[in-house]
């Protein structure tokens, strides 16, 4: 009685298990779904589960931006939590705040605020994958200014405190325009990364991988077929340029922009140029992600490049690129949680099963269901079996309900059980559980039962009506 006493207070415990730091993955050591797209926000996210995570595909990836203004913890744990839902992969590129046509230079002194929040949120996979800034070397990114030192400096220093604070946060420095020239609002790459270097020389040393815009440039429209500066193929050119420099850190790349103006070329013609892209240039294994820009932007200045109509329609090369084969990504997630009570029915009888249930919270970044989850017993002897559990998710606690049959067929049994995940890895603390395995058969029992129920009704019965 004890036990159970205690057991059901746990059902109103909340308690906080903190996650376990671990080594940064590779992202493509896994099967990878590369595939994507960027969306405005996680309205998008129906439609991009849709396009991204079909025809084979799973956990595709989806690129979005969170502002300083926009640092809400709540808010951005229920996108988060609506990704992992949807199997989507976030990219989060970082910004300042908007000031008329212009991005604020951001400050260094608000790097601190941005660590505590990324570091609050629970997020979809192990690997937090964040890109510092946009397109620097246009002014109107960078305050009205053009100043690849402040920008070096402001991306090396993010990049060691996100180091420090977790290995998880894979950091990715901003896309840059390969396209433009030096002018009065924009500098040309070549000149923009050299400046970089020169006042941060080991500034790609502590990133952990390389953002490329590779778009089909002029004006959007490019052949697919190009190669080089200013093609669907710039990612390649840009690490050969890095080389140049003595940057020989291994960079996957993230293409977390391209795509062709829909205003300049004819749709269905859009539709076959992603297929060739796809077959032809980013299936390079160095290309870790593709996030076209973007899902769902119908207004100036971006209409031109949006995939979804006012009409909530989509343009040819929505279904084309729906129908592309693709693979099932299997991105690590951290998985990890805590039992805080148990109970199994205390007495089993021969050749029967038994039933009991569990309380436990996900303290990890999975989605507990039948699917992925098993209880299992220290020593093996007991085999669980039709297990009911509504689906936990992380930093929730739930309660499952089991069913079990106990190997052998007598005897005292003092065991623990734990749970594991589909891979038989334990995730969770081990707890004790204790039952008796019955030497008699149910129906001896029951008789047993029946004589003491009758033996304390004749003496309880007198003594309740004195």
């Amino acid at each position: 009685m004890r036990k159970i006493i205690i057991f059901v207070l746990c059902l109103f415990v909340f308690l906080a298990i903190p996650s376990s730091i671990l080594a940064k993955n590779n992202p493509t050591a896994n099967p990878n779904n590369k595939f994507g797209i960027h969306v405005m926000d996680e309205r998008d996210f129906i439609d991009a589960t849709t396009l991204i995570n079909s025809s084979g595909g799973d956990w595709g990836y989806v690129t979005f931006v969170i502002t300083e203004q926009d640092r809400n913890r709540d808010r951005w744990q229920k996108v988060f939590d609506e990704a992992r839902k949807s199997h989507l992969i976030p990219i989060v590129r970082i910004a300042s705040k908007a000031n008329g046509a212009n991005w604020e230079i951001p400050k260094n002194e608000e790097i601190d605020g941005w660590i505590a929040f990324l570091n609050s949120l629970n997020w979809v996979i192990q690997n937090r994958y964040v890109i510092i800034g946009n397109e620097p070397n246009h002014a109107k990114e960078w305050g009205g200014s053009i100043d690849p030192a402040t920008y070096a400096t402001y991306l090396n220093s993010f990049s060691k405190k996100l180091h420090e604070t977790s290995d998880d946060f894979y950091v990715l420095p901003a896309g840059l325009d390969a396209s433009a020239r030096n002018t009065a609002e924009t500098m040309d790459e070549i000149t923009f990364i050299r400046r970089m270097l020169i006042a941060q020389p080991n500034v790609f040393e502590n990133i952990d991988g390389w953002t490329s815009h590779s778009y089909p440039n002029p004006d959007f429209s490019g052949k697919e077929t190009d190669k080089g500066r200013g093609t669907i193929q710039t990612f390649d050119w840009e690490l050969n340029f890095l080389s140049t420099l003595g940057v020989t850190k291994n960079l996957p790349v993230f293409i977390t922009e391209t795509g062709w103006s829909n205003e300049k070329i004819e749709p269905n013609k859009i539709s076959e140029m992603y297929m060739y892209a796809f077959e032809n240039v980013w299936n390079d294994p160095r290309v870790v992600a593709v996030t076209p820009f973007i899902l769902n932007y119908t207004e100036s200045p971006f209409s031109q490049f949006t995939w979804k109509k006012k009409d909530g329609s989509f343009f040819p090369y929505f279904e084309s690129y729906k129908n592309i084969t693709k693979i099932k990504g299997v991105p690590i997630q951290i998985e990890s949680g805590q039992i805080i009570g148990a109970l199994a029915q205390p007495i089993m009888f021969e050749n029967s099963d038994f039933v009991g249930a569990i309380l436990a919270k996900n303290t990890g970044q999975s989605i507990w269901n039948t699917d992925n989850l098993k209880i299992v017993s220290d020593d093996g002897s007991i085999v669980f079996k039709n297990s009911l559990l509504f689906d936990i998710e992380p930093v929730r606690t739930g309660l499952i309900i089991f069913k079990a049959s106990p190997l052998k067929n007598k005897g005292i049994l003092l065991k623990s059980i734990y749970l594991a995940n589909e891979n038989n890895k334990r995730i969770t603390n081990s707890f004790p559980i204790e039952a008796f395995i019955a030497k008699a058969n149910k129906m001896q029992f029951q008789t047993f039962f029946v004589k003491i129920g009758s033996s304390l009704r004749e003496i309880i019965g007198p003594m309740a009506q004195r």
